[in-house]
This record gives C-alpha cells, structure tokens and sequence, in this order.
C-alpha cells in the first residue's frame, strides 16, 4: 500500500544510498545534506546503524539491537542527521546478527552457549544443541580462564559447575562442540558465512527485541522507511512483513532478488524489491544482441568453458552444495523424516530455478508454487531416483512444516552461493550481464520488451543501477555493454594481450574485461578483485582452498598486464568511451524517470568505475562533485552524468509515482516514454550501431501535447521532433511539460 494512503505523507521521490563506516558516520553525512538537497536527493538510504563489530565497514554483522551504532555518532548523531530535513530509510538485518571474536562480543550468543536451552536466549537462534561452533585449526590449544574456555583470540564461556573438570571432560560437558574451522555450524546461517548465526524473528519476543530500536526511532520520527535486508532467509517472509506491518506503517521495501519473469509475492505488505529486476533490464536495453554469437565465441574459444550457461549453472550450484551446505541438507534430509534421500535432496536444490518459491506449512501452497518445485523436480528426476525426489517434492509442499520451512530457507543460500558467487565467475562472455538477479545468457531487450516490464512494475518499488553488493558498476558496465556491438575488434583486442600476457584461461577472459571496464585501475585494486573472482569461481582456487603458487602467478599476471599492456588498454577504453558516455547517461536518465522510486548509489551521480565489493565502499570524493555541481557547463562525461541526475531528480519531486507511463516510439536506436503530462525521457541506444548507420537520419519522436523544455539544453520542443535536432548537444533528453 503506498504510503500516502497510509497517512504518512508522500513517498520519498528519489533515495540516495549511503554506506556508512567508522570513518564516515552520521556528523560527516550530515555536512554533504546540502550538497545532496542541491542534487535533488528525496531521501536518504542508510546502511545498517545498529550495534556492529568494532571496524565493521559494511554494517550487516550486528552485535547489538539495543543501540545505534556508537561509531558513527549514535542515536544522538543520527537524530541530528534526521534533523537536517530528509526522509530517513534505514537498512535493517532481522535475517542475522554475527558471531563475533571474541565470541562474548554478542550477548544473546554468550548466554545460549553458557546455559543451553536453559538461556533466556535460547529462542533467538536457529539451532541444534550441542550447537558445532567451527573454529578450530590443527593441533588446538585451549586454556581454561575463570569461567571462559580460551583458544587463540576466541573465548567461549564454561557451563555453571563445569570450571574445574579435567580438558577432555570439560569439552564434552558443555552446551557446544569445537570443531574444525572448515565443517557446517550447529546453526543455521547467512549463506556459507559462519560468522552469521541465523536468527527467529518469526517468534514474537526475539521480534519485538531485535526491532525495538528502530521502531521506536520510526515512531519518534527519525527513521521514515526501512529496506529488509536478506528476507528469504526468514522462515516465513510474508509473515514477518504483517507483523513489522503491524507495528509500522513507514514504507517497507525488500532485497528480494527475482529472476526472470518472477515477481515479488502480491501477498506481501510492501512497496517493492531495492531495485535489481529494473537494474538487469536497463543493462540489457543497451546491448546489442548481434554480438551475441560471436562473443560467446570468444569466450568458449579462449576459456573451454561450454557455451551452455545452464550446464555451468548446475555444476556450480552441485559444486557449493557439496562444498558449504552439508549441514544443511543434512537438517532437511532429517527433516524429512524418511532415510535415503540425500541424493534427491540435493538434486531438487540444484534444479530450484528460483531464490523461493514460498510454501507456508500448514496453507495449500499457490498454482505458482506448485509449479515452481514441480518443474525443479522434473528437472532433478533426470539426474537421479525420480521415485525419491517426487517424495522429497511432495514433502517440501505439503509434509512436515519443519521440511517445508527449511527446504524455502535452503534455496535461497544455494542460488546466491552456486550462481552469484560461482557460476557468474565461471560463464562471462560479456560480464555486464553478470549481475545479481542477472541471467548472463539473456543478452539484450527491445525498447518494446522494455516498455512491456515497466507497464506491470509497482510504481513504488525501488530502481538501482549500482549498489553495495552489485559485481560491478553502472559505469563498468556501460563499457561492457559497447562489447556487444564491437565484438570482432574486442577478439582482436583480447588476442593481442593475452599473446603477451597470460596465466589461466578460465580467469583471463574476465581479467581482460575488467581490466578495460574499470580503466584506470591500479595494480593492487586489479589484483584484488582478481583473487576474489578467482576464490568464487572455485575452479583453481577458493575461500577455503588456497594456492600459494597459483595465488603469486595471479599476481604476477596483474602486475604485468597493467605494466605491459596497460597503453593499449587505455587506447581502446578510449574508443569504447565514445560510445560508453552514451550509455552512461542513458541508463541514467531511463532509471531516473522509469516507474519506481530510484536510487542513487553514493558517488554514482558522477562516473564510477568500481569492481565488486570492496572495491565500490571505497570513500567518495564529494569535494569533487560538490565544485563540479558548481561549474553546470562542465562538458566532460562527469559534468555530463551529473547535469543529468540533477535535471531528473529534479524532474522527479514534480509528479507522483503513480503517474502513468507511456510509451513513444523512437526507432531502433532510442528508447523514449512519458510519465503524463509532466515528463519526457529520450535516450540514445546502441551508439557505435547507429554511427555506423550514419546517425539518426529521418528518426523522429512524437511527443505528448503541449510544449516540452529541455532541462539539459533549456531548447523548447512540441509535437513531432526529429531525434538528430533533440539529441544534437547530448544523447539524452530530460523534457518537462509547461
């Protein structure tokens, strides 16, 4: 329900996502408000602010509920922050708190692991007694202190009476097990992270304590909105959504990842997802499926890979399977109450083409849900017993609410595990589609595919370009995207590097990709990212399976090919960036002025040519920016983006988010639509085609009725325009009605 009819007030009309860090709290963001009030920016979107671990640089490993994070200036910092004018989100984590070290860092924790089921605390977390706590190295070496079992930096405390017990009966006699740091915890967890212990906000009193904080700043009007973080890992989504429902009505938005043709639950009381459906559309309105061939081409030519996503999909998720989640589908097997049907399980979770396809135990599950697992189980009966996994099928629909809930809460880490983190590192011949949600498979769509997608979005729900945990930039992948329409000179480009400079063909393809899309990078961000698609990628190396000898090949691969071929990079970023800039700005001002409420991540309203994680949490340059907004006829590309965020942002506080979409044909090598009567976006597609093509020729536009200005050119326009005359100064047009 948007909230204006919740009598909240309007809707922010725009976010602008913030991380927040140790070294940029609450007073620094505070000292940007009128940067960011001159940008255009409706609301800010703040990473977690509750209790994290000491030097946390993300936020989501909290520690604490009971108190904002004292880092970043606490509660009275963030009120202050509130009192500076803008609508508040903040991004909250009910899926899981951390596992610190030392471990008497979460109190809750400390309690469960002192007193067992006995604790107070023993409701809050999803797990089995004697819980496995996975720390251990070889040749381990404890020493008893009081009441606190130590090892290395790791304390654990003693159960009451058990202080004095000899070691070995000490150990045995505690409400937890050490175990090697390389087997499944006793609990359930975030992913693979066993630092994240899952926690039960589906029970009433670990809700109301893990939120009390936030609903009660909600109330006093210092947070306006809140973004969930992680929902399918709940228990039971929906459920939590009624219940924060219940004691809130601030607008909600979730990180729910949808693929495909997937949309979020109508069910669900909330404005929409954060955004990565509108993030993977926008991406593939700007490539060109003509390139499709050939660069897959490349790709299998140069890494061996085949040329079957889907095939490297199903390995990569048997593969994570085996390697992370043992714990896992053990507790579903058992939960399934019936011996023999490992296989099966294991073989449904690997074929779920989706995140979650939300069965509720004890409610007849929906057509869609039904038909979800049924297809994962025709897929599964293929590869082993058919008898076995239609059991494991029917069970997961309908049996035990134990399988039922753990089978939904197991999906979700296997998707994100085996594709996010391993088969988008496998399977790349154009990485800009490599993204979170993304299906890299899925080259391209038409300006009538798209208008189709934003005809049923939600106009409330949230669209992004770049977020903390996207694999790579807006503007990374704007010059990826130019790829797709130059795919024979980008062979030709990737041959010639790669005959001076090589190491392993099944990481040197991305290697090349990057290197260019993220020009100019230095040698020891390029090598970092690297070592970190190679860890995902599994194949030579991992997290938990280091080389040392292929880890200082890597290096010396990255050292060189920027030393070596770095010239020749950088020349042919320049050319791509002809074609790059258009890009840029056309997926700007597409996401600014689609449906939905867009954000902006932080430094993004400039370029950015950040790689995954932590590449792109490195702190912004605002004093850049902040001279830059100042210089409104700036002509570089940066000038550029920024004019055209701050024209559609704007733009933006002047129409509603409801307001109709509609839209306009522009040929193949633009996309345009009106939102009414009090905007119209044009956007230049597939520039280096439509250089070839020898520009726009005799393509028009028809706009709405009525006179239309051009906030970017201040040029005035009515009826039919021919798009050489409309994007003569930029390739893109931010019109409003007068």
């Amino acid at each position: 329900m948007p909230a204006e009819e919740r009598g909240k007030g309007p809707i922010v009309t725009s976010t602008y996502r913030v991380q927040l860090t140790p070294e940029f709290g609450f007073g620094e963001l505070s000292e940007l408000t009128g940067y960011l009030r001159r940008l255009g920016v409706g609301g800010l979107y703040l990473s977690p602010t509750l209790q994290a671990v000491a030097g946390s640089q993300h936020g989501y490993d909290v520690t604490d509920h009971s108190r904002v994070r004292a880092e970043f200036g606490g509660v009275d910092g963030l009120r202050k922050l509130a009192g500076q004018g803008f609508r508040i989100v903040a991004d909250i984590v009910p899926n899981h708190m951390t596992v610190p070290v030392p471990e008497s860092g979460n109190a809750q924790l400390w309690s469960v692991l002192r007193l067992g089921p006995e604790s107070p605390y023993a409701a809050w977390f999803d797990l089995t007694f004697p819980v496995a706590l996975p720390v251990l190295g070889e040749n381990p070496e404890f020493t008893v202190d009081g009441d606190v079992l130590r090892y290395w930096d790791h304390e654990f405390p003693l159960r009451p009476g058990t202080s004095a017990l000899p070691l070995d009966e000490l150990l045995e006699a505690q409400h937890y097990r050490l175990v090697p740091w390389t087997e499944p915890p006793g609990y359930r967890r975030f992913f693979d992270v066993s630092s994240l212990i899952g926690i039960r906000v589906e029970d009433n009193e670990v809700f109301e304590a893990t939120h009390r904080v936030t609903l009660d700043l909600i109330d006093e009007g210092v947070i306006d909105g809140l973004r969930v973080d992680h929902p399918d890992g709940l228990a039971d989504p929906r459920g939590y959504l009624r219940r924060l429902r219940a004691f809130t009505d601030v607008p909600v938005w979730v990180e729910k990842i949808v693929i495909g043709h997937e949309r979020l639950p109508a069910d669900w009381p909330c404005e929409g997802t954060t955004g990565y459906e509108a993030l993977n559309a926008i991406t593939r309105l700007f490539v060109d499926p003509a390139g499709a061939d050939k660069l897959i081409q490349t790709f299998t030519q140069r890494t061996g890979v085949s040329a079957d996503y889907g095939a490297v999909r199903y390995e990569a998720k048997k593969h994570v399977l085996s390697l992370f989640f043992k714990g896992e589908v053990d507790r579903l097997e058992s939960a399934l109450g019936e011996p023999g049907l490992h296989d099966a399980v294991v073989e449904m979770l690997a074929a779920m083409p989706v995140y979650r396809a939300y069965v509720n135990p004890g409610e007849p599950p929906s057509a869609e849900a039904v038909r979800i697992v049924e297809t994962a189980a025709a897929e599964a009966g293929r590869r082993t017993d058919p008898g076995a996994v239609a059991r494991v099928a029917h069970q997961v629909l309908y049996g035990p609410a134990e399988a039922v809930t753990r089978f939904q809460q197991t999906c979700g880490p296997v998707m994100a595990k085996g594709v996010e983190d391993t088969a988008l590192y496998r399977w790349f011949p154009l990485a800009c589609l490599n993204e979170v949600g993304g299906e890299p498979d899925h080259f391209a769509v038409t300006p009538e595919e798209f208008h189709a997608f934003c005809a049923v979005m939600t106009p409330t729900t949230m669209t992004t370009l770049s977020t903390h945990d996207t694999k790579r930039s807006e503007d990374v992948r704007a010059r990826l995207a130019v790829l797709s329409e130059l795919p024979d000179v980008w062979a030709d480009a990737v041959e010639s590097w790669s005959g001076q400079v090589r190491f392993d063909p099944a990481l040197d393809y991305l290697a090349w990709q990057s290197l260019m899309a993220a020009w100019p990078i230095d040698v020891d961000r390029f090598t970092n990212y690297l070592l970190k698609a190679a860890r995902e990628a599994k194949t030579s190396i991992s997290w938990i399976k280091p080389d040392p000898v292929y880890e200082a090949g890597l290096r010396d691969f990255c050292r060189k090919a920027v030393e070596v071929c770095g010239f020749s990079v950088a020349s042919f970023t320049a050319v791509v960036d002809r074609y790059a800039r258009v890009n840029s700005l056309g997926q700007k001002v597409v996401q600014l002025l689609m449906p939905g409420i867009p954000d902006i991540y932080q430094g993004n309203e400039t370029t950015d040519f950040s790689l995954v994680d932590p590449d792109n949490r490195r702190p912004v340059d605002y004093a850049f920016r902040r001279a830059l907004l100042d210089n409104p006829d700036d002509d570089t590309w940066d000038g550029q983006k920024l004019q055209t965020v701050t024209a559609c942002l704007r733009v933006r506080t002047r129409f509603s988010a409801d307001e109709p979409y509609f839209p306009i044909e522009a040929g193949r090598n633009a996309i345009a639509f009106a939102r009414g009567d009090k905007a119209v976006a044009v956007a230049t597609r597939l520039p280096a085609a439509l250089e070839r093509r020898g520009g726009f020729g005799g393509d028009t536009v028809m706009l709405p009725p009525g006179r239309w200005r051009c906030l970017l050119t201040g040029a005035e326009h009515t009826g039919r325009v021919p798009l050489a005359h409309l994007l003569s100064r930029f390739p893109v047009a931010v019109l409003e009605g007068s």
